[in-house]
């Protein structure tokens, strides 16, 4: 763990990490930023399917990270607060940014081979809200779905704001981008997943839905919803809510739904 001393916010070393919030929406050429100690320790873990660039700290954090950084072979680089908000451009409260580097990223061949009985995967069309798209990640880790699968229209799970929401599920769940040619409900079935898609229109009450092999949970973003044509293809799952009322968050549904798979 090689520890390099910041003194200048203008130091060219830290560059990747100079206007955090601009560069998100600029893009970092391959690198993906992680924010806070436990979206790190996911990251650094023996789960994490990212490589770590780098490690920049605030010199009061780095005696209780010592032993997650010991074993990195990536540069460690610790600044006094001042300097480091300067350079990430806000008062970063946390002291710990990382970054990861994406990588070639999954298919779904290696996800989906040979699902067992139980198995479910979430799948997600058209979810554009970093926020939606972290919760969804972390239900996802947290009930023991196999995969994510995301539709060629929905955001970036590896954005900074939904890594920090997911806790850092996105950098441990495995999950596969389709091509914007690529059919979700033909491409899951192939791979041996019955496809149910959560509707407040569906046919059958979650409570009352028994899966009978691998099963794809497919989720729509609040307001539109999944497309109808999909729709039709699936079998249209409904969560059943006090009269009056019909609307979930989309990874509140989506956690209840894979609570109840997973049980």
């Amino acid at each position: 763990m090689p520890i390099l001393r910041i003194d200048h916010p203008s130091d060219p070393r830290i560059e990747a990490y100079r206007h955090v919030r601009d560069r998100d929406l600029a893009g970092r050429e391959g690198l993906f930023v992680a924010e806070g100690e436990v979206v790190l320790r996911h990251l650094v873990g023996p789960l994490s399917r990212f490589p770590v660039d780098s490690v920049l700290v605030a010199e009061s954090r780095l005696g209780g990270l010592e032993t997650l950084l010991r074993p990195l072979n990536a540069p460690v680089y610790v600044a006094s607060q001042a300097v480091m908000d300067t350079i990430v451009g806000f008062p970063i409260h946390r002291g710990i940014l990382a970054m990861g580097r994406r990588g070639e990223g999954a298919v779904l061949a290696e996800v989906a081979a040979s699902p067992g009985p139980d198995d479910v995967i979430l799948a997600a069309v058209g979810i554009g809200n970093h926020d939606n798209m972290g919760g969804l990640f972390r239900a996802a880790a947290a009930f023991g779905a196999r995969a994510v699968v995301l539709d060629s229209t929905s955001c970036d799970p590896l954005y900074r704001k939904a890594i920090r929401v997911s806790v850092g599920a996105s950098l441990i769940q495995p999950f596969v981008r389709l091509g914007a040619h690529d059919d979700m409900v033909s491409v899951l079935e192939r791979a041996g997943f019955a496809c149910w898609a959560l509707t407040p229109s569906g046919g059958a009450l979650l409570r009352d839905a028994v899966p009978t092999g691998p099963t794809a949970l497919i989720v729509g973003s609040e307001g539109p919803g999944l497309p109808q044509a999909m729709l039709r293809r699936c079998r249209g799952i409904a969560i059943p809510m006090a009269a009056g009322f019909d609307s979930l968050n989309v990874a509140t549904a989506a956690a209840i739904a894979l609570h109840h798979l997973g049980g």
